[in-house]
This record gives structure tokens, sequence and C-alpha cells, in this order.
């Protein structure tokens, strides 16, 4: 009995005449159409289908390098923080027609480079040879390097001096502002060491200096000495004024709430006063 049942083949279903098939077929028509507003999209689940929808961002979630972390939270931290003027004065620096102004000039006198430098030399030993007349050097060039525009500043031979914004330590450059102010040296706090760098053919440079230009740049020279003067060297705020302070939206938002729950309180107590 048991062979007999296991063996046995399934019963097939009987459609009878006029039957049921019609509405089947009816169904899978509507099925295989697809709707022109919502289309089909099926989803892929092979490897690489797992693709980002287009227009989503999602930086937020990246796992970012640790040196861009690290600036970045740098850069909250000194939102966040109080930051003494001595520091905070480097955030103040010229804007950017000034700072056009002061490289067009500081352009004209870029120091020789080190390939210019050789090739002078060597005409110079040439010519003292031959008995010649040796090539004349610049009369005038931006000078750079710290203990360089630092001896030039104490010995108030410099006319103007840069500095960057962005020197890291800024404890190299700190003292600066004060020394210039000291001894009367007219100053500026640009945007960015690479720049200055670029001037003077290196890849950074922390300050640099003029200590003179030629007599048709003079009224040039002065222009900048006097914007100078009154922006850095007798501003005032800007050595009183402290930075930082700049709390986050969640606590901006908490704190504000607070101020408004106190100040209700007390409209109560003085309402309640005044009925007393």
């Amino acid at each position: 009995n048991f062979h007999s049942t296991a063996t046995m083949a399934p019963a097939k279903k009987v459609v009878k005449k006029g039957g049921k098939a019609a509405p089947a077929a009816a169904t899978k028509q509507t099925k295989t159409k697809s709707d022109p507003l919502f289309p089909a999209r099926p989803r892929t689940t092979m490897i690489g289908g797992a693709i980002r929808p287009k227009g989503r961002d999602l930086s937020r979630f990246v796992k970012w390098p640790k040196y861009v972390r690290i600036q970045r939270q740098r850069a909250v931290l000194y939102q966040r923080l109080k930051v003494p003027p001595t520091i905070n004065q480097f955030t103040k620096a010229i804007d950017k027609n000034k700072a056009m102004t002061v490289f067009s000039l500081l352009n004209k006198y870029r120091p020789e480079t080190a390939a210019a430098k050789k090739q002078r030399i060597k005409e110079t030993a040439a010519a003292t040879a031959s008995g010649g007349t040796p090539p004349a050097r610049m009369a005038h060039q931006v000078k750079f390097g710290l203990k360089h525009v630092t001896t030039l500043i104490e010995d108030k031979k410099a006319a103007l001096v840069l500095i960057a914004c962005d020197v890291d330590p800024v404890e190299l450059v700190m003292w600066i502002p004060t020394l210039c102010r000291k001894m009367d040296i007219p100053f500026m706090i640009v945007k960015d060491k690479a720049r200055l760098g670029a001037l003077v053919h290196q890849r950074t440079a922390a300050v640099v200096c003029l200590t003179d230009v030629s007599k048709e740049d003079q009224a040039q020279l002065k222009l900048l000495q006097d914007v100078a003067r009154e922006q850095f060297n007798d501003n005032s705020d800007i050595v009183r004024k402290w930075g930082g302070g700049i709390m986050g939206l969640k606590t901006q938002a908490k704190l504000d709430k607070r101020a408004k729950a106190m100040a209700i309180e007390e409209a109560k107590k003085q309402a309640s006063l005044g009925q007393v």
C-alpha cells in the first residue's frame, strides 16, 4: 500500500468549459503592465549592486583621514576656546584688494633664484678676470627669514614687514607685531605662508620685509605704510580684543531656551509683586 501511494501520479486539475482559466490570464497581463508614474526599479543583490542613491550627501558618515579630523577639530576648538589678543590678531589678515596691491609691489623686488645667482657669480668672475665691468646686483630685494627680518626690524632698516597668518606653531611669529610696534615699523598680516614663500622662491615663508624701493615706487610704499599703521600699528582694538568663545548651535539653542525661561519666571515674579 505504501509503495502504491508513493508512486501515484498527482491528480490533474480539471478545468470546466468556460471556467476560471481566463481570470488568471487577465491578472498575468495586468502584472506585466508597468505604471508610467511609478516605474519598476528592481533591486540587484549582486556584488557592486549596493550603489548609493544619487543626490544624497553621506560626507557626515565618511571616516575621514586623521589629519583631516585633526584640522577640523582644531578649527572648532579655536572657535570654542577664548583666544588671547596676541594670537587672535592673526585672524585679522588684510583683504583681497589690499593684498593684491601689496604683492604687486613686492613682485617687482623678488630675490634672484639660485640659478640666476650662480650665473651672475660666473659672469662676475669672468668679467673680473678679463678686466671688464661685472654685472650689477639688484639694488633692492625682498628680505626673508625669521632671524634676518628680526635683525632688520631691530636695526630699524625694515620699511614694511609682512607676516603670514597661518604659521604653525604661531609662537614663531607671535612676538613680531609687538616688536614692530615698539620699533615703529609698519607691518601687515597677510594670507598666507605659501604665497609669501612663492614670492621668495621657497615653499613657505613666515615673514618677509622690504627695506627700500626705487624712486618710482616710493609713493606706493608710503601709501601701504599708512594703511599698515592705520589697520595694525595704531589699532588699539586689535591689541585688546579677545577671540573665540563662540558656542555650537546646540549650546546656543539651549542657552536661548534657558534665557527665555528665566525671563518668563522674572515676569511672573514681577506680576506677583505688583498684585501684592
